[in-house]
């Protein structure tokens, strides 16, 4: 099975169960792998055919842009979950990552796989 991914997606959003954290918009970081059979697509060449990236991400910027979770795993199951109902992804892995959020770390976050990661 192929892989296709999205790495670094960058959403701001408003996140976390603080005060002030309430009050403002911060930036998200997604890395996204999702399972899907490449050969028919390239075999092709027709974009119709394929797990489009770039609707997957615009999909994620308008939902992740207009929430307002207080955690971060909530967040990334819901965005899973978007994925493979809406687009048909039997298998995704996803980090989601707080930049900042922690002193002295780069990021803070979750890393989920939902589905049977195929062969």
């Amino acid at each position: 099975m192929d892989i296709v991914f999205i790495e670094d997606l960058r959403i701001e959003t408003v996140i976390g169960i603080y005060d002030w954290e309430r009050r403002i918009r911060q930036t998200l970081s997604f890395d996204i792998e999702m399972a899907f059979d490449n050969t028919v697509p390239a075999a092709g060449d027709d974009i119709a055919l394929t797990l489009n990236y770039k609707d997957v991400s615009k999909r994620l910027i308008g939902y992740v842009s207009e929430s307002s979770f207080g955690l971060v795993e909530t967040l990334a199951e819901r965005c899973v979950a978007i994925i493979r109902e809406e687009f048909g992804v039997s298998w995704v892995r996803l980090k989601l990552s707080k930049p900042g959020a922690v002193r002295g770390a780069k990021a803070v976050g979750v890393r989920i796989e939902r589905g049977t990661r195929p062969d």
